[in-house]
């Protein structure tokens, strides 16, 4: 898959994680959208251990997960630190980006150096300590009644945001229109089809070529289209011709 800027730059860090179904899902979301660096600190060791023995996509980044006993340990290589939070019941002292602008701004500073998005546990989020560390906040635009997202689901929303414009399937070029001839030899094909069938006349046959003219070239056919619908219109004009006993025009 093609990678436009630097994700072996970004670290997702995880703060004092307890539960090892969110350790695998926050590792597996982070195999999904090619985010290799996983940082823990601070984990409930059993956790990171459960978490490290189970199979999966997961299993690779986990195993390849740092630990660390602090957070500023855990950031010391990070050039932008952007805590995550609900911002529930507490006083913040620090800018807080919505998702959607929070990740533009990331992906701005990917180019520059390593960053470090920080997510808290389960049970309280991140420590005022912990967000003293960033240099703001960032979070995902809940419902007021359930702020709070569990921690694998936050981690995938946040990654999948971040690498979801900046991934764009490639697109096919689109084929060169049939050439002019290529269109007309169809048109005659038609009209013979048509003629066949007893829907050009004599008495109408020029309006009708004027009509199937300007249809054809309507369709904006490519040559291998083309090419496609006149062999259609070649087996409808010799069915039709077999059946009123003429095969020979």
């Amino acid at each position: 898959m093609q990678q436009p800027f630097q994700l072996d730059r970004l670290r997702v860090v995880l703060v004092a994680t307890r539960n090892p179904l969110n350790l695998g899902a926050a590792a597996r979301a982070m195999s999904n959208f090619g985010v290799l660096h996983l940082r823990v600190v601070n984990p409930f060791a059993l956790a990171f251990r459960e978490a490290r023995s189970a199979l999966g996509p997961a299993a690779e980044v986990l195993a390849n997960a740092e630990e660390f006993s602090t957070m500023a340990d855990a950031i010391s290589d990070c050039g932008l630190v952007v805590c995550t939070t609900a911002f529930q019941h507490r006083e913040m002292h620090h800018r807080i980006h919505r998702l959607d602008e929070g990740v533009r701004l990331i992906r701005e500073h990917l180019p520059s150096g390593p960053v470090a998005i920080v997510f808290g546990s389960e049970k309280s989020g991140l420590s005022n300590a912990d967000l003293s560390h960033g240099q703001w906040l960032m979070h995902i635009p809940t419902r007021g009644e359930h702020l709070s997202m569990n921690l694998g689901q936050a981690v995938a929303v946040t990654l999948y945001e971040t690498v979801r414009d900046a991934r764009q399937p490639a697109v096919p070029q689109p084929l060169a229109p049939a050439t002019a001839a290529e269109l007309e030899r169809l048109t005659a094909v038609l009209l013979d089809a048509l003629a066949a069938s007893g829907y050009a006349t004599p008495a109408n046959f020029a309006a009708t070529e004027q009509k199937a003219r300007r249809l054809v070239r309507r369709m904006n056919l490519n040559p291998h289209d083309a090419e496609i619908v006149l062999g259609m219109l070649r087996q409808i004009l010799w069915k039709l011709r077999s059946r009123s006993g003429d095969v020979t025009r």
